[in-house]
Formats: C-alpha cells, sequence, structure tokens
C-alpha cells in the first residue's frame, strides 16, 4: 500500500500545508480566478512530498473542470510531468461531477442549494530538490469571461534528507480520441462477436511512457455515440517492448467490466477502493460512461517502457469518443508528452443549448457581482436571495435542464436595484 504506518515516527519529516487561506485573518479564503490566468499553487526548494491535494468551486463554470488546466514540474525539470484537465485527474468525468469513494481519489458533495463538489486526491508527489504547481484557467470563446473563486489546499512534508534513488516521479497523462476510427473493412458501431484483433495495432492508446517506473491508475471516459454494449474490447498492455514487436502483450485482458472489476455488462454506476463505474449515462450503454482502476497492490511495472491500450469495441470496430487520464511514477527524465489540446479540443460533447445556457450563467454572475458592489449595498437578504437562484440554476444546467436553468439565470441578470 501507499499510505503511511500511522504508528512509525518519521525522523527529519515537517509537516506543512499551502491554501488559499485569506492572510488577512478574513474569510476569503480562496482565489479568484480569471479566464486567461495562470497561478502558482505551489512553489517550493528543498526535497520533500505532496501527501493530498483538495479543491473546490461554488457556482462554477459548467465546464470548469476541462478549463482549469493542472500542470506541475518536480526539479527543476524542462517539462511538466502533470499536464492535465483538472477535473480528469481528480476523477471527474466528462466534465460532470459525481460521487466517488476510492483510495486514491474522493470526489464528496456539499450543499444541495449550490454545486459545489470536493475534490482530493491522495497519490504521493515525491521531489528531491524543487515543485512547482501551476493552474491555468482558459477561457471559452463566445462565453463571457468570468470570474471564478477556487479554494485548496496542497497537504505535504518537508525532509532533512531526498528522498532514496529508486523513489519515482509522479507523472500524469492526458489523452483523448474523438471519435476513435472503426477498423477498415468491418461494420461500425455493432457487437463483432466474431472479429479477430491479433497485433493491438488500432487500439486506443491511453499511455506510452519510456524509462523505468510502474503504473498506478487509469481514469477512463466514452462517450458511446454508436449505441449498445461497447465494452468487449480488451485491454493489452505491452511491456518492454513496442505494439509492433510484441505479441501477446505482457497484459491481456477479456473486457471493460474485467478491467474496472464490475460484472458482465455494468449499466448501473459504482465506485470503491480500487475499481469503479462511476458514471453511467443510461443502462441501455449509451451517452457517457467513466470508469477507474487503481493498481496500488499490483502496479504495472516496467524496465524501459509501457504501452497501455484497449480496443474500442471488439475488434476496433466503434466510433465512440474516448477520454483517459493515466498515472504512473518513474525514475526521470520522461518522454515528451503529447500536445494538450485547446480548450475546443477538450470539451465534452454536450447539446449547443447547454453552451448557451452556459454563457446566460456567465452573464448572471456577472450581474449578481454588481448588484453586490451596489453602492449603498443591497440588503444582504437580496444577494443571498441571487446567490441561491444561481445555485438553482446551475444545478439545473448540470441535470441538462436548460429551460430551468435560462429561467433562473434570467431572473437575475434583469434584476433591479436603486441604483439603475
Amino acid at each position: 500500500m501507499f499510505y503511511a504506518d500511522p504508528s512509525r515516527i518519521v525522523a527529519g519529516a515537517h509537516t506543512l500545508r499551502r491554501s488559499s487561506w485569506d492572510q488577512t485573518g478574513r474569510n476569503q479564503d480562496y482565489l479568484i480566478l480569471k479566464p486567461g490566468q495562470t497561478v502558482t499553487l505551489l512553489d517550493e526548494t528543498g526535497p520533500g512530498r505532496i501527501n493530498h491535494i483538495y479543491w473546490t468551486t461554488i457556482n462554477g463554470s459548467r465546464f470548469q473542470y476541462r478549463q482549469l488546466v493542472m500542470r506541475a514540474w518536480w526539479d527543476g525539470e524542462s517539462t511538466p510531468s502533470v499536464e492535465t484537465p483538472l477535473g480528469d485527474l481528480f476523477a471527474v468525468p466528462h466534465s460532470t461531477p459525481v460521487p466517488v469513494q476510492s483510495l486514491a481519489a474522493v470526489v464528496n458533495p456539499g450543499d444541495s442549494h449550490v454545486v459545489s463538489w470536493g475534490h482530493n486526491l491522495y497519490l504521493p508527489m515525491p521531489f528531491a530538490s524543487s515543485a512547482r504547481i501551476e493552474l491555468s484557467f482558459d477561457g471559452i470563446p463566445g462565453i463571457p469571461d468570468d470570474s471564478m473563486a477556487f479554494w485548496y489546499h496542497i497537504d505535504m512534508e518537508r525532509y532533512d534528507a531526498p528522498p532514496a534513488s529508486d523513489i519515482g516521479r509522479f507523472h500524469a497523462q492526458w489523452r483523448r480520441e474523438n471519435p476513435t476510427t472503426p477498423r477498415a473493412g468491418v461494420e461500425p458501431n455493432i457487437a463483432n462477436w466474431n472479429g479477430a484483433n491479433l497485433d493491438g495495432a488500432e487500439n486506443y492508446v491511453a499511455l506510452h511512457a519510456e524509462g523505468r517506473g510502474q503504473m498506478v491508475g487509469l481514469h477512463l471516459q466514452v462517450d458511446n455515440l454508436g449505441g449498445g454494449w461497447y465494452g468487449e474490447g480488451d485491454d493489452m498492455v505491452f511491456v518492454d517492448g513496442k505494439p509492433s514487436e510484441q505479441w501477446p502483450p505482457a497484459c491481456h485482458g477479456t473486457g471493460s467490466e474485467e478491467i474496472f472489476g464490475g460484472g458482465a455488462g455494468p449499466n448501473t454506476p459504482y465506485h470503491g477502493p480500487y475499481t469503479g463505474f462511476h458514471m453511467v449515462e443510461r443502462p441501455d450503454y449509451s451517452g457517457k460512461s467513466a470508469m477507474y482502476r487503481w493498481y496500488l497492490t499490483d502496479p504495472i511495472r516496467f524496465e524501459r517502457e509501457i504501452t497501455w491500450t484497449i480496443e474500442h469495441g471488439h475488434d476496433n470496430n466503434y466510433a465512440n469518443d474516448y477520454t483517459s487520464l493515466a498515472y504512473w511514477y518513474q525514475i526521470e527524465p520522461h518522454a515528451p508528452f503529447p500536445d494538450l489540446p485547446d480548450i475546443e479540443g477538450r470539451l465534452p460533447r454536450f447539446p449547443l443549448a447547454i453552451r448557451e445556457a452556459e454563457a446566460a450563467r456567465a452573464r448572471a454572475l456577472r450581474r449578481m457581482n454588481e448588484v453586490q458592489n451596489t453602492q449603498p449595498g443591497p440588503p444582504f437578504q437580496v444577494f443571498i436571495d441571487m446567490f441561491l437562484k444561481l445555485g438553482a440554476g446551475c444545478r439545473a444546467l448540470y441535470a441538462g435542464n436548460t429551460d430551468e436553468a435560462l429561467a433562473a439565470f434570467d431572473w437575475i441578470e434583469h434584476y433591479p436595484v436603486a441604483s439603475d
């Protein structure tokens, strides 16, 4: 296991936390983020280890989980070891939070009157000489700029001596294929039970890493555009040999349910310590699903390289939207990451009405802030009424009820004050 022995007293370890606490002593314990802005969450020198990261927002952008991008550098490296949309790193699928109770990632709901979730990651992140974490907030074309309140904790330790030479550095990499390409010569988006895949050449690739290390987790998201059961795709993990040179792979699976610990064809969500199918939009398998697997007791170890792949439908005959976040540790240096797509390339597939309602939410938030800043200020109850109305609209927006969301946002946008 990766957790510390609670009875062991460690010499030379010093506990500390970096957070968004209000250093004036008041209660504005958050950062204000604006689209286009990059902020530094952590900039430490000396040896240490991050043990836990937490963050939350209240009534934030519907797309915030893909707009926010986290990058982390260890020990002065030139390219980040972590580069991913923030939500995906914390097991939020398709920019839509759902409850998760696992050993490595936990997602908990907040007040039921607003949209606010507590996001926790418990994978350790050691470093020998420095650690830097940056957070970027990318705006969406056509949606008015709006500010976001962002709360965070980074719980960590400093050490008197650097970690041992066999301690790997934490890595996380985001990938997407939208949509996957069905194999030539087969009928797409059907259960092709008799197809034969004997090379894995057209599989979806969730990770390719070079060096010495071990893979410890995978968060996989599928937007099933073709409908029907897509999950007969086997995982094929090629270890210390390229897929074109190694057959069979070191690890060959038998379908999605086996990878993520479920019974045959999971169509109701579940989540546990090591495995989960934490999002299932529809019981007929259409629409958005997501799943995770933590290789904490059985890491996939590699000496030279690893390529983690999965078929998109048996024999790769499905054209679906696949997104993944791979977690691993390795001895530096790491191979270059694929370029992270721009915001349009990261956004999940949603109807245009969702995007239009998000623009209305941004206008409503701007109006709420204008009313709050009116001099003399409106009664506190006015602000609370607007705040709760914004929360009701955001809840409706996240649920896909755009008419209800637009009505709430319109109420705020046209709220009169004496100074108008």
